[in-house]
């Protein structure tokens, strides 16, 4: 871990905790008598935007890699079904965190943006498409890079352009 992506986790920590005692409606419900989690509503989500900004997909994986790089920054970190249903529990409370980083900084009021769509893949059998909920939603393509045909449906990312990757190289 380098010491700018410490400080980045460390200041992602703060403003997430001050939010959270701000605004303690916007934590996930939990009863008053019980267990007291191991790992705070901040910590998961700092957890989940350093989750993101590293490239990981498979949260196994990034709990792992957070186990073995990250310790010094997180004493407790939970399994991977831990991780994955807290932060289902937690959706809406990431969301607003990332609507308030993106209000915070000088990139939300940016002129230029830069929009990338990506077909994310749903299935690839024909069965699977007829018994899929996604048949409004989802399309039938072929994928060049991968050689296959697939479906999909199409994300989209927007981002100001002082925050695209290529820049910094």
């Amino acid at each position: 871990m380098t010491p700018d992506l410490d400080s980045l986790a460390t200041a992602l920590y703060v403003r997430t905790d001050d939010l959270l005692k701000e605004s303690p409606h916007l934590a996930p419900w939990r009863p008053e008598i019980g267990i007291e989690p191991k790992l705070s509503d901040a910590e998961l989500v700092t957890l989940a935007v350093m989750q993101a900004l590293l490239g990981h997909v498979s949260e196994r994986r990034w709990i792992r890699y957070a186990r073995s790089h990250l310790r010094h920054l997180f004493p407790y970190l939970p399994g991977q079904s831990g991780y994955n249903r807290r932060l289902r529990k937690a959706a809406d409370l990431i969301a607003r965190v990332n609507r308030l980083l993106a209000t915070d900084t000088s990139l939300w009021t940016d002129n230029v943006w830069v929009v990338d769509s990506t077909p994310i893949e749903c299935g690839r059998s024909r069965e699977t498409v007829k018994r899929s909920d996604l048949a409004g939603w989802a399309e039938y393509g072929y994928c060049a890079s991968h050689s296959r045909f697939f479906w999909a449906c199409g994300c989209t990312w927007c981002a100001p352009c002082t925050a695209c990757p290529l820049r910094s190289r």
